[in-house]
């Protein structure tokens, strides 16, 4: 028998909340980063907690970089659906909210440089070291990538000389071949046209003092 549908609804429990959000926090982040490393994606993730704590995951370089690519995707879509006397204002308003959340992400990444960490909880601090673990996963991943498309280029290359050291071998091989073939030429003895051989020779002069007795 299925499962029944859970009606999703805040938690009451001061204590069940803040548990259930830490677990499906670091879900989420761990989603996001796989999402990322899998389909070769650009993912940012922005989690601010009830008592206003961010917690964000990026897959590119800068979170920055990313909020301004959304900014300029957001704006061609504003422009091309409001009105122009509303543009500038949502444009305004837009500015203000990302500026906001540029300054906490600045905070954010000095601390990840290991900067401003002395008034970081426990909570915070295990954050903190969640994300760097999560970095230093696809760090690796890339690395062994890196490392795996080297390999192959060597293994290729390594077959391309082997190939060559082959023909030049048998190239080897048949030039030894013909200068001995013209060594063998040379040696054997050469006769005259017109001229008898030694062996006629004695044979006609044997004939002869056979006669003369």
């Amino acid at each position: 028998m299925g499962r029944g549908k859970v009606e999703l609804k805040r938690i009451e429990n001061k204590i069940n909340r803040q548990v259930t959000f830490a677990k499906r926090r670091n879900g989420l982040l761990k989603k996001a980063c796989e999402l990322s490393i899998l389909c070769d994606a650009e993912v940012a993730l922005i989690i601010f907690s009830s008592r206003g704590k961010l917690y964000e995951f990026c897959s590119g370089p800068r979170m920055e970089k990313t909020i301004e690519k959304y900014q300029r995707y957001t704006y061609a879509e504003l422009e091309a659906a409001q009105p122009a006397q509303d543009t500038q204002q949502s444009r305004y308003e837009e500015y203000e909210n990302l500026k906001a959340k540029v300054e906490v992400l600045q905070r954010t990444q000095r601390r990840l440089d290991g900067e401003n960490l002395e008034h970081l909880d426990i909570e915070e601090l295990q954050q903190l070291e969640n994300e760097l673990d999560l970095s230093l996963k696809r760090v690796r991943s890339r690395q062994s990538q890196n490392i795996l498309e080297q390999l192959s280029d060597l293994q290729k290359k390594e077959k391309l000389l082997l190939e060559a050291n082959d023909e030049l071998r048998m190239k080897l091989e048949e030039s030894n071949e013909g200068l001995q073939r013209g060594s063998i030429k040379a040696n054997q003895p050469s006769i005259p046209n017109g001229h008898p051989s030694t062996a006629q020779s004695a044979q006609g002069f044997f004939e002869r003092l056979q006669c003369n007795n």
